[in-house]
């Protein structure tokens, strides 16, 4: 049997020239969570492992998004920034850090970085802020989903924006 082997760059390009052809005859993709069998040996163990939905505008908030998602499961800890556990700034403040990116160490210092965005403008990689005075920050990964290490005994997850009260801002840091 042979085998052809393509290399990543026109794997890429293939990929690029596929969803260029894809949008634009108008057809929308829609990426599903994807599930791995956390059981072992098949046994019907399966968990659900969530990627960013939607690409992010900038390779900087692609890196965010991405080095935030991969801390899913990782333990709350108040004042943490990795990488065994984080705090709700820790994880936002760590992934841009991933990225090259400066920003503030504490939610209510983030909440005045960057530019402001109106809720229905947000893009992944954009922090969201809650509670008055700001308390809590969480990422925007796209699709009305953002990452974030909200308390103690609650690992880092991802959660529909609309399930947290006290949505008080949102700020683009690139």
């Amino acid at each position: 049997m042979t085998t052809t082997r393509t290399s990543s760059i026109s794997r890429r390009s293939l990929r690029g020239a596929a969803l260029a052809l894809v949008t634009g005859a108008g057809i929308a993709l829609s990426p599903l969570p994807a599930v791995a069998d956390v059981g072992g040996g098949g046994t019907g163990g399966t968990a659900t492992v969530t990627v960013a939905p939607v690409a992010a505008p900038t390779h900087a908030a692609q890196v965010a998004v991405d080095t935030a998602l991969a801390q899913q499961g990782k333990p709350y800890v108040w004042g943490g920034t990795g990488p065994g556990g984080y705090d709700c700034s820790g994880l936002t403040w760590s992934a841009y850090q991933a990225a090259g990116v400066e920003i503030p160490r504490t939610s209510r210092a983030q909440s005045t970085a960057g530019v402001h965005v109106d809720r229905a403008n947000l893009q992944p990689g954009d922090l969201i802020f809650f509670y008055d005075p700001v308390g809590h920050v969480g990422m925007y990964i796209g699709d009305g989903l953002m990452v974030h290490s909200s308390t103690y005994g609650q690992p880092v997850a991802v959660v529909p924006v609309d399930s947290m009260w006290g949505y008080n801002t949102a700020r683009r840091v690139v």
